[in-house]
């Protein structure tokens, strides 16, 4: 990489952090902590949920993907929107009237103690493995970009994304997303036609592609695929603790059911412009094998960005990538403090319940770290994210969504269905191969995970409809639900104010990032006008955020006086 490249990553990355750790302050009781006050403004909610799921590895996974099949990755995060579409019309509401601060706490008040307790084991055991599978795709991103080890990389890098998480709380993690979102998507708007340019246009890339490039499916990536990978994102998006968060953290319903539209909408068209810069690599340099079709995204961009533009692409996908760390981490961190912490010491404080949740992130990195080492050795990072779905994505979050929409669910109809389900899933995918020889291909692996536990609840459902009797565990959470406020009812000033350091800190990132930019074009000897025009337009959105929530601080201030 030129010096230009390598001093930009360090200039964002210092950006990124500060930003990060510029809400060290916000972490004064649990609320504000782990949902940022419970009011965030719904668009940087919607942008943090697109950011922290989209960013598990696209460019590595995604990206191996379109390299190897082409259009099939697109279908494949088509299914995304889809998804989200139901989630907004559905779930999101349902998850913001909970009036909750994490998954495991509707756990609790829905099922009781006991089983919250069994249930929140067995997600921070997968949770800790599957953030390790957030952190290899980064380490990877680098090692391409940089040749530097990847295992030096994994280690550096978990203990740079850990420190603003744990420091900045929920804050951090929804700015840090949107700044990242803003740069990839800019930098994406320059690699794309710079790409086509490289190839010698849109008919010569559809000329030297292979001839089922442009397939929705194939064999490896089927329709029944398709249809059980949507159910698992289903799934995972409204059931994921982590982004159940983003449902939660918002006013009312109608700014959760707004959070899942503007997911859908971005998952619409995003796929399409995102996944052409490997698709392209493919028609250029069709000898990638193996691991190394997992760096076909950046060694594209190596291919066509001008100096300095590398730079910042490569810091853009590390920290986007990592936001789905620093989501997980601080949902983890939250379970543990709020869930566990709490109820071994009921009377700890506000800011000692924080400083719980610090060590706790602390932690968890350090486990991630451990487990991202191991990816190579457990078949690489597609291997292991495809598994994970299919193993985990139904039997650990579908229950917690059917608990929204039933009264007749108990916590031993739960537990058995999460966990006898994880046996069976474990079961086909590692003992069956090694006992009797018989495997699943990735369409019916997918269909298991998901289907399975589906099946099992509405068999539970059936049986306890026809007893005709609600449990008493759902008397007892009609109760503590009729005693939750609206959160829109909670709002104070601090909480406002909150929000309007917050988006101004956003400003200030936006602002620099185009100042970072409009430097970079004046060197640039290709794209030159590509880039101007871009981060012409960052800047001036960065200036607006940073002018008008000043304006209103200073407001608030008089006010206050």
């Amino acid at each position: 990489m030129h010096i230009i490249d390598i001093s930009v990553v360090v200039i964002f990355s210092l950006l990124i952090i500060g930003c990060g750790l510029s809400f060290s302050a916000a972490g004064k009781n649990m609320k504000s902590f782990f949902s940022a006050g419970g009011a965030l403004p719904w668009w940087m909610s919607g942008l943090s949920l697109f950011m922290s799921f989209f960013s598990a590895g696209t460019f590595v996974v995604w990206g191996a993907i379109a390299y190897k099949h082409g259009w099939v990755a697109i279908t494949i995060q088509w299914t995304m929107c889809l998804a989200g579409v139901l989630i907004a019309l559905f779930i999101a509401p349902k998850w913001q009237k909970t009036g909750v601060l994490t998954a495991a706490e509707f756990i609790k008040q829905r099922l009781g103690l006991n089983v919250q307790r069994t249930y929140t084991y067995i997600f921070l055991l997968i949770a800790s493995f599957s953030t390790g599978a957030f952190l290899y795709p980064v380490a990877k991103i680098v090692e391409v970009a940089t040749g530097l080890s990847l295992e030096y990389t994994v280690i550096i890098l978990g203990l740079l994304i850990l420190a603003y998480t744990a420091v900045g709380g929920l804050w951090a993690v929804i700015i840090t997303d949107i700044l990242q979102f803003v740069v990839l998507t800019a930098a994406v708007l320059i690699v794309v036609p710079l790409s086509f340019e490289a190839i010698g246009g849109i008919e010569n890339f559809i000329d030297k592609a292979p001839d089922d490039f442009f397939n929705l499916v194939n064999d490896e990536y089927s329709w029944e695929f398709i249809f059980a990978f949507g159910l698992y994102n289903l799934f995972f998006i409204a059931g994921n603790w982590s982004y159940i968060q983003r449902f939660t953290s918002v006013k009312t319903p109608k700014d959760a059911k707004k959070v899942g539209g503007l997911f859908a909408i971005l998952y619409l068209i995003c796929p399409v412009v995102w996944m052409l810069a490997p698709m392209i690599y493919r028609t250029m340099n069709p000898s990638l094998v193996g691991f190394e079709s997992e760096g076909a995204y950046l060694q594209m961009c190596k291919e066509v960005l001008p100096v300095g533009m590398l730079g910042l692409m490569l810091a853009g996908m590390v920290f986007a990538t990592s936001s789905s760390i620093n989501t997980s981490l601080n949902i983890a961190a939250g379970v543990i403090s709020n869930d566990i912490y709490k109820n071994i010491k009921p009377d700890a404080s506000q800011a000692t319940l924080v400083k719980v949740g610090r060590i706790a992130t602390g932690v968890l990195g350090l486990i991630t770290i451990i487990v991202a080492l191991l990816i190579p050795l457990l078949g690489g990072v597609v291997e292991v994210v495809m598994t994970m779905a299919a193993l985990t994505g139904g039997p650990l979050f579908l229950p917690p969504i059917w608990l929204l929409f039933s009264r007749y669910q108990t916590g031993k109809t739960i537990l058995i269905t999460t966990i006898f389900s994880l046996l069976v899933n474990a079961f086909f995918k590692f003992v069956s191969p090694w006992l009797f020889d018989f495997s699943l291909d990735r369409a019916q692996e997918m269909m298991m995970g998901v289907l399975f536990p589906v099946l099992m609840l509405t068999v539970f459902e059936l049986y306890l409809r026809a007893q005709r009797k609600t449990p008493a565990c759902y008397e007892n959470y009609l109760v503590e639900l009729s005693q939750i406020k609206p959160t829109a009812e909670l709002i104070t000033p601090e909480k406002s104010a909150d929000n309007n350091h917050g988006i101004r800190v956003l400003g200030f990132g936006i602002l620099s990032t185009g100042a970072i930019m409009l430097s970079l074009a004046a060197i640039a000897t290709t794209g030159k006008i590509e880039i101007t025009v871009i981060s012409s337009g960052i800047f001036i959105l960065g200036g607006v955020l940073v002018f008008k929530f000043r304006s209103k601080a200073v407001k608030v201030r008089i006010n206050e006086q």
